[in-house]
């Protein structure tokens, strides 16, 4: 372990002198670092905008390196073996990072001159994610005047701790003008989000009810900053707030004691609308109007009010791409419904033999599907089976890979994990497998009779009436367990 650490040190020393010398025009910066456990054989470098700039190949000890050549400062992402970080690059930086796989975000770290930003950037990452996964649990615990008064103070704290950092680090306006709004974004969506938390769907009519100053922050909020558009917190908080503020529009419309419907077709427009006349950043306001608009489609049995949707989306969105898009999501769901056959896509198993998922069916079967970047999701997801196999024993189980990476790092997944072999399939085309069956939720399962006709086309292992759910199933003879 010592010894690959002098060696990545002395690699970084030779290629920050290199890119010394060969930048003194000042309007380069050098990205460069090295893979531990890597899931595939490059890295692959987005500009600003989230096209790719470069495709980085990984040497014989899984190194890259590359100069960028007249830099505009900017949020850039990298990607590796389907994993996604970004890194602040500006001119005459020379930032080196190094992470194993195994625990992508929590192991990585930033050196060289630039390290300082990024490094605190991605603390600011992670110190989001694990209040996100708090959230809930402070949002039962607290009434709207202590959470109001909590985040309050999780905000200051935060942005006074980000202040002693830039007294001692000499970092850009630029810089702190990312970090700053990673840390106010996440604040703000947890506020957006915390009714639907509180409340809960029955009685949201109390939104009413919160501090008159609860949204006092939606004065600082910038519907079209371009720059932010790839962060997380930032697209986190604009997805929940126009679910927010189109509540309003509802009882607006709606008698105060209306039971209030995630899934109404005129709350839904509403925050089209919503989204149309606040948003005008084309690729901002494309992506609302896109993931909106597929959450409700996926989630409505009625073709006469999907059609009404998508024409709303139709009259708004500039996407011809995205148009595409939900055209093909609407022709998988259709092809979905219960009764139907499975689509007749090809699996490859750990074996490398080729089938298609009628071949291997033979008994009514679940199948769940897992990416090696969400280690969290595919370790629980694989325990939650074998809770469903005890009490299910005569269900087949399909597990199915999404990852389109070399094989290889699939099947070094599979045994570091000690899954069962007889179970675990990948797709012969990841893409378009995704696209046919409609899963851009991993936490969809998909469960098929012994011919692989459709019984339930989008079900939730994680849910608590999933149990439930297959037992009513059984009782109505619609799942046959001989």
């Amino acid at each position: 372990m010592k010894f690959r650490l002098l060696s990545f040190l002395a690699f970084f020393v030779a290629l920050t002198s290199c890119f010394d010398k060969a930048s003194d025009d000042g309007d380069s910066a050098f990205f460069g670092g090295e893979i531990i456990n890597p899931k595939g054989e490059n890295v692959i470098l987005y500009n600003r905008k989230g096209d790719v700039a470069d495709t980085l190949l990984l040497d014989a000890q899984n190194r890259f390196s590359h100069t960028i050549k007249n830099i505009n400062a900017g949020l850039y992402s990298f990607r590796h073996g389907g994993e996604i970080q970004f890194v602040i690059l500006e001119p005459k930086d020379s930032v080196m990072i190094r992470l194993n796989t195994y625990d992508f975000d929590e192991s990585l770290v930033f050196t060289g001159k630039g390290a300082k930003k990024n490094n605190y950037l991605i603390k600011t990452f992670l110190n989001n994610e694990n209040e996100s996964q708090k959230l809930v649990k402070y949002s039962q615990q607290k009434d709207p005047e202590e959470f109001d008064a909590f985040i309050k103070v999780r905000h200051n704290q935060e942005l006074e701790n980000f202040r002693r950092f830039k007294e001692k680090a000499n970092i850009s306006d630029y810089a702190t003008s990312i970090i700053k709004a990673n840390i106010d974004y996440h604040n703000y969506a947890d506020k957006e989000i915390y009714p639907f938390a509180y409340y809960g769907e029955n009685k949201l009519v109390h939104i009413k009810d919160l501090p008159e100053n609860f949204y006092d922050f939606r004065n600082n909020v910038a519907y079209n900053a371009s720059e932010l558009s790839e962060i997380f917190a930032y697209s986190r908080f604009l997805f929940f707030h126009f679910d927010n503020i189109a509540v309003t529009d509802f009882y607006k419309n709606n008698e105060f004691h209306s039971k209030f419907n995630r899934y109404e077709l005129s709350y839904n427009k509403s925050k089209l609308a919503l989204v149309d006349s606040l948003v005008k950043d084309k690729t901002i306001k494309n992506n609302l109007l896109k993931y909106k608009t597929r959450e409700f489609i996926n989630n409505s049995k009625s073709q006469d009010e999907i059609n009404d949707m998508m024409a709303s989306y139709l009259s708004k969105t500039t996407s011809e791409e995205d148009i595409k898009y939900m055209n093909k999501l609407i022709a998988s769901l259709d092809n979905l419904k219960p009764g139907k056959g499975l689509p007749d896509l090809k699996l490859i198993d750990i074996n490398n033999n080729e089938a298609t998922i009628a071949d291997i069916v033979d008994k009514p079967t679940l199948m769940y599907f897992w990416s090696a970047n969400t280690k969290t999701h595919y370790k629980n997801s694989h325990y939650r089976v074998k809770e469903l196999q005890a009490k299910f024993p005569k269900m087949g189980f399909m597990s199915i890979n999404i990852n389109d990476n070399p094989e290889k790092f699939w099947k070094e997944t599979i045994k570091q994990y000690n899954f069962n072999l007889d179970n675990e399939y990948r797709f012969e085309n990841p893409k378009e497998a995704l696209e046919t069956l409609a899963v851009y939720d991993l936490y969809k399962v998909i469960i098929v009779d012994k011919d692989a006709n459709i019984i339930h086309p989008k079900a939730n292992i994680f849910s608590k009436d999933f149990d439930r759910v297959m037992e009513n199933l059984i009782i109505r003879k619609e799942l046959v367990l001989k």
